[in-house]
Formats: C-alpha cells, sequence, structure tokens
C-alpha cells in the first residue's frame, strides 16, 4: 500500500496515533518522508511500518 502513496497524500500512522495526520512530502524507494501535526516530519521506512491513507477533516 505505501508504494502507492504520493506527495500531497493524507496519511496516519497506526503505530504512532499520538502524531496526527500527515502529509506525504515524498517516496523513494521505499522511504517515505511525512509532515504529521504533532511529530513534524518523519521518515518512515516502509518495509516496516504500514501507513493508513487518511483525509483531512
Amino acid at each position: 500500500m505505501n508504494a502507492l502513496l504520493e506527495p500531497g497524500n493524507f496519511v496516519r500512522c497506526p503505530a504512532r496515533p499520538d502524531w496526527g495526520l500527515g502529509q506525504v512530502q515524498s517516496n523513494i524507494a521505499g522511504r517515505v518522508t511525512v509532515n504529521f501535526e504533532h511529530a513534524g516530519k518523519q521518515v518512515i521506512d516502509s518495509r516496516f511500518v504500514n501507513l493508513l491513507l487518511d483525509f483531512p477533516d
């Protein structure tokens, strides 16, 4: 699923719900950079974490 994420998509990290809603900045070679509301910019290794596609309120 993470392979389909594109810049601009909104996601949540199920392992870290406290991070809030995030927006994908890039997705290169399985490394997804996301800017989260409460955690700032995070680089997610999609081999280990499955981000959930979401939509802002």
